[in-house]
């Protein structure tokens, strides 16, 4: 039996032929992490630490957070890694993950939330009788005691920052919410909570039966359709530009930037 995560069927959604490349065919990609991606590993790895520190009754101090970040990034960065976006510079990254810790501190201090787990691993059981399965990881599971509620907590690094409605389409952490609710109860109160640090943003979100109960539907149609794929169409999106498979990729037409410098480059150009 697949075990699928939450990443596995985003790929899939994205880019039907990306999947095959990686899970299927399991070819290696051209790059296999981003700045991007370093980036945020790295804040996620901080904040783990930090909250870890918090469940010890220990408190780091905004420079040790910072200290931890800076040794973590050294420790882990390599020439290797991607940058997609040319006119950014490690630095420029670096500086910019400081500025979401700074932040993130500032505005969530004293924290008293109490903090359950952190990258707390989860199963998600679909089907009358768990046919289907997922795995995933909270980014920090905490209980307001004060609302009887869990928390979900997940912290993003993007820059974009989605539009409320797909916010609360998000299926990620509603799928976790499916697995707290197994191991702690059905009836239990659950907020979803996205942290924007881009944009030091806290968004909750809260979800019905109902809504829960399409989103089981909807992954298990997700999951049949991918088991009964044939064909693996690519997919174009501006996500191509960040794929490790884009030059063995039939669709993929790189991106030619002050392309009115070259006029008689066009001709050569597939439309």
């Amino acid at each position: 039996m697949t075990i699928y995560s939450y990443s596995r069927l985003s790929v899939f959604e994205q880019c039907p032929l990306r999947f095959k490349y990686k899970y299927v065919e399991k070819l290696i990609p051209e790059f296999e992490r981003t700045i991007e991606s370093h980036l945020g590993d790295i804040i996620h790895q901080t904040l783990e630490w930090f909250y870890l520190q918090i469940k010890e009754n220990i408190i780091p101090t905004i420079d040790e957070m910072i200290d931890y970040y800076s040794k973590k990034w050294e420790e882990i960065y390599s020439p290797e890694i991607k940058n997609i976006k040319e006119e950014l510079t490690e630095e420029d990254y670096f500086n910019k993950g400081i500025k979401f810790l700074v932040d993130y501190y500032m505005k969530n201090k004293p924290f008293d939330e109490n903090t359950i787990e952190v990258e707390k691993k989860v199963i998600i059981n679909l089907g009358e009788s768990g046919e289907h399965k997922l795995q995933g990881f909270i980014d920090r599971l905490a209980y307001n005691k004060e609302k009887d509620e869990f928390e979900i907590h997940d912290y993003k690094t993007a820059n974009n920052l989605p539009a409320k409605k797909k916010i609360k389409g998000d299926k990620q952490l509603a799928l976790y919410s499916i697995a707290i609710r197994e191991l702690f109860g059905k009836d239990k109160k659950i907020c979803l909570v996205w942290h924007y640090l881009s944009h030091n943003l806290k968004v909750c979100e809260r979800k019905t039966d109902e809504e829960i109960h399409k989103l089981k539907e909807e992954i298990i149609r997700l999951i049949k359709r991918i088991e009964s794929e044939k064909e693996f169409p690519a997919k174009k999106s501006r996500l191509c530009s960040w794929c490790g498979y884009r030059k063995i990729c039939p669709e993929y037409k790189p991106q030619i930037k002050n392309l009115e410098k070259y006029p008689t480059i066009r001709k050569y150009l597939k439309d």
